[in-house]
């Protein structure tokens, strides 16, 4: 073990089976706190106006941190997050020219994506999103996710489908 990395196949106690203390010292990785959340009903928004997700559906959350009153997520461990999220921008009778999602930080955007239409023949579906390494602190940070839906025509809307692959938003721990 000169290089630092141990690889082991099986560990066991002396009396062969049973549970095995850590000593103090030992970092164990693992990938939590960590989340994931979806729209399970469709959520009416304001053309061309940035709206916080209302993410109703929680498939995820190891330590309770997401708040459902503010649909944030506040992780309670300093560190390094993946974070990732995606919306899905309909309408009826809409014609989609814009679909654009933001993650904030607190009150400050550190990730946006959007697809465009042509103005031409837009389409009816656009779908961006976003992955990216954050530092979080583990007290007062928050992450929260907003959806904006420019429309040429009807009322735009992020699209559940009832399933959680449409609009979606989720995050767990590195161990960087």
């Amino acid at each position: 073990m000169a290089d630092g990395t141990l690889k082991v196949g099986t560990i066991t106690n002396s009396a062969g089976s049973g549970n095995i203390a850590i000593g103090s010292g030992v970092t164990l990785l693992s990938n939590v706190p960590a989340f994931q959340v979806y729209l399970s009903a469709d959520q009416t928004v304001t053309d061309s106006t940035h709206t916080k997700i209302q993410f109703d559906t929680v498939t995820l959350d190891t330590s309770s941190n997401w708040d459902s009153t503010n649909y944030r997520w506040l992780p309670t461990v300093a560190g390094k997050y993946f974070i990732y999220g995606q919306i899905y921008a309909t309408g009826s009778t809409s014609t989609i020219i814009r679909g654009v999602t933001q993650l904030y930080k607190n009150t400050t955007v550190v990730a946006l994506e959007q697809e465009w239409g042509s103005v031409t023949s837009p389409g009816t579906v656009r779908s961006p999103s976003f992955n990216i390494i954050q530092e979080l602190n583990g007290t007062s940070d928050y992450i929260e996710m907003t959806g904006f839906i420019d429309v040429s025509s009807g009322t735009p809307r992020l699209d559940s489908d009832g399933i959680q692959l449409r609009t979606y938003f989720g995050a767990y721990k590195i161990g960087a």
